[in-house]
């Protein structure tokens, strides 16, 4: 698939990216005239011919070593999102742009299948989709990740999935057949319970409820399931911390993780401007939680920091999680893989020292 894509037009709730700020890479900035509003960017779908697809990591803080992303940029707007900032790499903003100027890799399956190929590679579980998510509503379309899944599947690599997309059921055939061979486990990504709110910070995710019921059909399905509480918002989302562990649990979950809101780059003025608008009696309070746990800042990037903060406010949040994790026998984390099984693409032989 070639060329540039218009998506369908959808009608957009209020929230996400209340700018389009340019990228801190920009040569050139606009400054609007008091009262102008720039205008808001056309949605478009660009391919980018793949490098590396295959990208590895040293991150003591991440729970994989390995990644593929086949979008870069999220329809689902969401406003606190990490990935936010990669787009200043494309020269574009990590605002509006962010949510309707997204590329995506024709050729990952292809550049996927020749990595796994390689002699001397050793599995472990690729995570997919960790930048943004591989369920995005242009997956409908481009089924990039339905045929990333394929791919794993008949090579027997494992893989691991987070998602607050209910499209993820789309694939159930592939996801089932991935847990027959311990090769999989998926995370619903749970912010809030709270729809309205939900519709502010998440415009085009799935609600609360429907992520709910994509757990419980997975976990029926037998598909290891279990929930990321994340970003846990201090001050905003953060007193919801026990309801959404617990309902998490009642939906089938086997295990649960949490990491804490990161507002790297262009992000912290983004959300900031998100709360004046959307939830300015809270904006003093959800800032000042921030510094309380960053050390003074509202984001620290140190390993071992980012994803927990820091101080009395980040061990009370950690320990509140514990208590409830444990009160509703959550594992602390996904089931082990099978990588053992793993067949290289080609034929070759594999031999594990494991």
């Amino acid at each position: 698939m070639s060329g540039v894509l218009r998506p369908r037009a959808r009608r957009r709730p209020p929230g996400g990216a209340p700018a389009n700020p340019p990228g801190r890479f920009a040569r050139w900035v606009h400054e609007p005239e008091p009262g102008e509003r720039a205008p808001r960017p056309a949605p478009s779908v660009r391919p980018e011919r793949s490098g590396e697809v295959l990208q590895f990591n040293r991150s003591p803080d991440l729970p994989f070593d390995r990644t593929v992303n086949p979008y870069r940029g999220c329809e689902h707007g969401c406003v606190y999102c990490y990935a936010r900032p990669s787009h200043a790499y494309l020269d574009l903003s990590p605002g509006e742009d962010f949510e309707r100027v997204l590329v995506y890799k024709p050729d990952a399956p292809e550049r996927l299948r020749a990595a796994l190929a390689r002699p001397g590679y050793r599995p472990a579980p690729i995570a997919l989709g960790m930048n943004t998510d591989a369920y995005q509503p242009i997956e409908r379309e481009l089924r990039l990740t339905r045929r990333l899944l394929e791919l794993l599947l008949a090579h027997h690599h494992p893989v691991t999935l987070v998602t607050k997309s209910t499209l993820i059921l789309r694939d159930l055939d592939l996801l089932e057949a991935l847990a027959e061979r311990r090769l999989v486990s998926v995370a619903v990504s749970l912010t809030t319970l709270d729809a309205a709110l939900k519709a502010r910070l998440e415009p085009l995710a799935a609600g609360p409820a429907q992520r709910l019921a994509v757990m419980q059909t997975l976990a029926a399905a037998g598909v290891p399931v279990g929930a990321m509480i994340a970003p846990v918002i201090p001050a905003l989302t953060d007193h919801e911390l026990e309801r959404l562990v617990a309902a998490a649990a009642e939906a089938g979950a086997t295990w649960a993780a949490w990491t804490l809101l990161r507002l790297p780059h262009e992000v912290a003025p983004l959300f900031d401007a998100w709360l004046a608008e959307h939830a300015p009696l809270r904006r003093e309070r959800v800032l000042s939680a921030l510094r309380a746990l960053h050390g003074g800042r509202l984001y620290r990037a140190e390993w071992g920091r980012r994803m927990r903060g820091s101080g009395v406010y980040a061990e009370l949040l950690a320990r509140r999680f514990e208590l409830a994790r444990r009160r509703h026998g959550l594992a602390a984390g996904p089931p082990a893989l099978d990588c053992r099984a793993f067949r290289p693409p080609g034929g070759r032989q594999l031999t594990l020292d494991l």
